[in-house]
């Protein structure tokens, strides 16, 4: 055996030993998150900026009660010494991070060095990256064939959403959640039907329905339209642009009415290729039988792959909160 491999081998066995030996001498680390799911989100972006001097511990916010969400994460972190010492919170930014100053709690979340969030809405625009959901659509059909261009996809939908969801944004900055709530931006940025063979027809349904909603506002709001538009240069350098709105609206609603309205027809279409392909290449009917139920026990369902997915660290984003937790590690 080459030295070369030999010692890598080895050092891969003292890692692995380190991680099994007692973290004593090590700080421990309690990280608040909001829920189950944001367990293993949080994980990941832990991994590889543990060192010899802390480690993580992910953690619900409570140990008495099932109380979760962002406020309970809020409410034990912020009223006590510990939170920097050995105890952080992760949180979902929602609008908070676009908000700036704004409100108190985005002034607390922004503030704070010992306060994690997503930048992005939620961990569910994480896992609707569009360069990551090709790598969803395999895990989910077993199948690496690229039927659909996702990214270019998520992009013309951003930039027609854009300048809609400035006018959301203005409202809420102002404190005002009901001239334009949420719920009805949702309304108009919703994907309703979508079809492999017309892919824009959706975007163009959609692109009507916010240019009403756009044409509304001006007239009830003349007076607003132009400082409307100026948010545009406030939020460039905080990674919003007509390309990347999907990541900063509201992560549910990405995730059930535009995303998985995407994945589901396309992983169909990609399964039934893979079952074509086992019946075009079985010897008899039972090789076909034993294979295609072979095929259909290893498949995942794909909202499922799509919420434990890891999150991608080439998105920017991501790449941001792993640096905000590096500079944390090294301070310590």
């Amino acid at each position: 055996m080459p030295s070369s491999l030999r010692d890598n081998i080895t050092s891969a066995y003292i890692s692995a030993g380190d991680k099994l030996r007692p973290q004593t001498g090590r700080r421990r680390i309690v990280a608040y998150v909001e829920s189950y799911d944001d367990v293993s989100f949080w994980r990941s972006l832990f991994e590889g900026l543990e060192n010899d001097k802390c480690y993580f511990q992910v953690m619900l916010p409570s140990n008495t009660s099932l109380a979760k969400g962002k406020k309970m994460v809020l409410l034990n972190t912020l009223n006590t010494d510990e939170l920097g010492k050995s105890l952080i919170a992760c949180v979902d930014s929602d609008y908070d991070f676009l908000l700036q100053d704004a409100t108190s709690t985005s002034r607390k979340i922004n503030g704070s060095k010992f306060i994690f969030q997503t930048y992005a809405y939620a961990i569910e625009n994480h896992h609707c990256f569009a360069g990551s959901l090709h790598e969803i659509c395999v895990q989910a059909t077993l199948n690496d064939r690229a039927i659909f261009d996702f990214e270019k996809f998520l992009t013309a939908y951003s930039q027609i959403a854009y300048p809609l969801f400035l006018w959301n944004i203005w409202f809420y900055r102002q404190h005002d959640t009901h001239a334009f709530p949420m719920n009805e931006f949702n309304s108009c940025t919703r994907i309703r039907y979508f079809s492999l063979n017309n892919p824009t027809s959706c975007l163009k349904e959609m692109e009507k329905n916010v240019n009403h909603k756009l044409r509304l506002l001006e007239r009830h709001y003349p007076a607003l339209v132009d400082k409307v538009k100026d948010l545009g240069d406030v939020f460039h350098p905080l990674g919003l642009t007509p390309q990347t709105t999907y990541l900063y609206m509201q992560g549910h609603h990405i995730m059930d009415n535009v995303v998985m309205k995407l994945l589901i027809p396309v992983c169909t279409v990609l399964r039934r290729e893979r079952e074509e392909d086992i019946k075009r290449l079985a010897a008899h009917d039972q090789q076909y039988r034993n294979e295609l139920t072979a095929y259909q026990n290893s498949l995942s369902a794909v909202e499922q792959m799509l919420k434990k997915s890891v999150p991608s660290r080439t998105l920017f984003l991501n790449q941001w909160v792993r640096e905000d937790i590096k500079e944390f590690v090294e301070n310590i």
